[in-house]
């Protein structure tokens, strides 16, 4: 939910958000509806993504209902799909601090 409070400031500096879980469609839209949100929240189904992208904490094996779940964090994606930046942080409690994302991602795009 943090993440929503920031996103005027991320879009002012032209960078779109999304989420994305491994959580069945069903809780992605009991979710966005409850909460509100303003930017898409996408669904990796197998952890295709989380893989792909080097996050997914690996304590969970493939036969663990929490397998698949990533590093909490975020992955800038620059419109030609290159990975640009990644923050992630061991463990499920701590978050990346927005202010260091957002100052990383407006350099990456150049935006002031």
């Amino acid at each position: 939910m943090q993440l929503a409070e920031w996103q005027d400031k991320f879009e002012a500096a032209g960078i779109k958000l999304a989420g994305m879980t491994y959580d069945s469609q069903e809780i992605l839209a009991g979710f966005v509806a409850n909460e509100a949100l303003r930017y898409p929240i996408l669904r990796d189904e197998n952890a295709h993504h989380v893989n792909a992208y080097g996050i997914r904490n690996v304590d969970y094996g493939t036969d663990h209902n929490f397998y698949g779940i990533p590093y909490p964090g975020m992955v800038l994606i620059n419109p030609a799909g290159k990975v640009i930046g990644k923050y992630a942080e061991p463990g499920y409690r701590k978050r990346p601090p927005l202010d260091e994302v957002l100052a990383s991602a407006r350099a990456a795009v150049g935006a002031e």
